[in-house]
């Protein structure tokens, strides 16, 4: 879940003194790598920030190039990406939710919600051709419409994972064995939220109502029905709690979002060519929500094919290393692995 990161712990017994977070195994360097590459070039390079979840590194680049450039995404392209964006989300969560319950030496849920996973996977591969990296958000759009029956295989994959969920719940969610080694463990003090500059489930589940799709609106978002998914005892099992009602709510948006949106229409406004497209001096910043939290970039514009400067701020960075190495002191070494879960962390964002 968290990939290639080491958490450098002092310990007394089996009680931690002490947590330091240590990255740098993975890719790094991204931000610069923008620098040298014309913006059509960045997205292949952007798309392995967060390997999970992709499409969210995607639209922020390719929303931020259209506010620089002045362009408009066609209302169709916009309810395709938000259909892209909310099925990232559920693959991610389908990691995410079975998979808390790995980090205690339940993997059977973990291995079924892989499978899961592979169904939106395949809808991802048919849709954009790839089923990890997808590079089908592009500035002024999207690469193609929806395939023929794409919508009715994709509610075939809801019902199944709707009925999987349901197992996941017998097997997990009410498990006194799970209840007894997450609850009361990793608790984020409600006022270290703001502070530490918390947001998605961890803040949620602080009972802090927070999400980007509801407090600043992008794409078509206002048009859909759905809340804030709250808990109040922030710790792991609250965490494990509120990713479970996003699995629902996500799932109830994908279908609004078919429901609601056209059959045909334009996918791509114009754009100059993207080998020689002079990006006008300017800077913007765009955010989304990730499955993690608040996901934002700033970027600034020369007046050249190059960006002058891409910057990533996302929820990985705090959660990872000023949240976790204070979180972990007095905590149990048993209880590492579940805290560091819970706090959904992506090492490439920090090393961004």
């Amino acid at each position: 879940v968290t990939g290639n990161m080491a958490i450098e712990l002092t310990v007394s017994g089996d009680e931690i003194m002490q947590a330091k977070t240590h990255v740098g195994y993975l890719h790094r360097g991204f931000e610069k790598l923008f620098e040298r590459r014309r913006y059509i070039q960045c997205f292949p390079t952007c798309i392995r920030m967060c390997v999970p979840e992709p499409d969210i590194n995607e639209y922020n680049l390719a929303r931020g190039t259209e506010l620089l450039s002045g362009i408009q995404s066609p209302p169709m392209a916009d309810w395709i990406r938000m259909l892209v964006l909310e099925m990232a989300r559920l693959q991610v969560l389908l990691r995410m939710v079975p998979g808390q319950a790995g980090t205690i030496g339940l993997g059977l849920g973990a291995q079924w919600g892989l499978y899961y996973r592979e169904l939106i996977l395949d809808r991802f591969e048919e849709l954009t051709g790839g089923r990890i990296y997808h590079m089908y958000i592009l500035p002024g759009g999207v690469r193609g419409l929806l395939p023929d029956g794409f919508k009715k295989r994709l509610e075939e994959n809801l019902v199944k994972i709707e009925t999987f969920m349901k197992d996941i719940d017998r097997l997990i969610y009410t498990n006194a064995v799970f209840k007894k080694r997450t609850k009361g463990i990793g608790v984020v003090p409600a006022d270290w939220i703001e502070p530490y500059g918390i947001t998605g489930p961890v803040a949620r589940a602080a009972g802090y109502k927070t999400d980007v799709r509801k407090d600043y609106p992008y794409l078509f978002y206002d048009q859909l029905d759905f809340g804030y998914n709250i808990e109040h005892e922030s710790d792991v099992y609250a965490r494990f709690r509120v990713r479970r009602k996003d699995v629902d709510t996500t799932i109830s948006l994908l279908r609004q979002i078919m429901a609601k949106m056209p059959e045909k229409g334009e996918f791509k406004a114009e754009t100059p060519n993207v080998l020689h497209w002079k990006v006008p001096k300017g800077e913007t910043i765009v955010r989304c929500e990730s499955s993690r939290g608040e996901y934002t970039f700033y970027m600034v514009a020369d007046g050249s094919m190059y960006p002058r400067r891409i910057n990533l701020r996302g929820p990985s960075y705090t959660h990872a290393i000023a949240v976790l190495e204070k979180l972990l002191v007095n905590a149990n070494i048993s209880d590492v692995s579940a805290i560091l879960v819970s706090l959904a962390t992506c090492p490439p964002e920090i090393e961004r």
